[in-house]
């Protein structure tokens, strides 16, 4: 996998990258585009498989964290999945296809962050889910 603009924002490595590019990023909202590739790790049968679209949505997450922090001379920190809530499904998105990821931050209880999180493929809602991300301190 070649080195995507938004590789700088977290703190993930080819060929664990599932965002091409930060779009946005403020207090509230993060939001990134990714296109799904052939020979992806989490591509399956010409699909996006349902653990990619997790963590592109964790990523997505990590990539709000990390622009804030570089824009304050800081690494990226390292975050991990703690729970995943309300996790809804309703399309695979295929190779070629172009994915936008919402990431809405719901609150921060110490060292855990709640998000909101949708992917929208051509401007309807594939996927969505809460998830609870820890930060390394």
């Amino acid at each position: 996998m070649t080195e995507t603009k938004a590789m700088q924002y977290i703190p993930q490595a080819a060929p664990f990258v599932m965002i091409d590019e930060v779009t946005k990023a403020d207090d509230t909202v993060s939001q990134t585009i990714f296109t799904v590739r052939e020979g992806h790790l989490f591509v399956d049968n010409g699909r996006f498989t349902e653990p990619g679209l997790v963590e592109n949505m964790a990523q997505t997450a990590a990539a709000g964290t990390g622009y804030k922090a570089r824009q304050n001379g800081q690494a990226a920190p390292v975050g991990y999945i703690g729970a995943v809530k309300n996790l809804v499904i309703h399309e695979l998105p295929q190779t070629g296809d172009t994915i936008t990821t919402e990431i809405s931050f719901i609150h921060q209880v110490m060292n855990a962050h709640i998000v909101q999180g949708r992917i929208l493929k051509e401007g309807r809602e594939i996927a969505s889910c809460e998830l609870k991300i820890f930060l390394q301190q």
